[in-house]
């Protein structure tokens, strides 16, 4: 049973539909495994909670 986390800043629900349901097609098809054993967990961050090379994001 694939399990997929990605970690990323808000984003809008329709962007998180289209991305889930990518990410369980190449899944089916890469490992030819059935679309109900692929489960996508999305974990949003705002700016302030993440930082990229030593700056909170909120601060760029």
């Amino acid at each position: 049973m694939p399990v997929v986390t990605i970690q990323q800043g808000p984003r809008k629900v329709e962007q998180k539909r289209e991305l889930v349901k990518k990410i369980t097609e190449a899944f089916v098809e890469a490992l030819e495994v059935p679309a109900e054993s692929v489960s996508v967990w999305i974990q949003e961050y705002q700016g302030e909670d993440w930082a990229h090379a030593g700056k909170l994001i909120a601060d760029k």
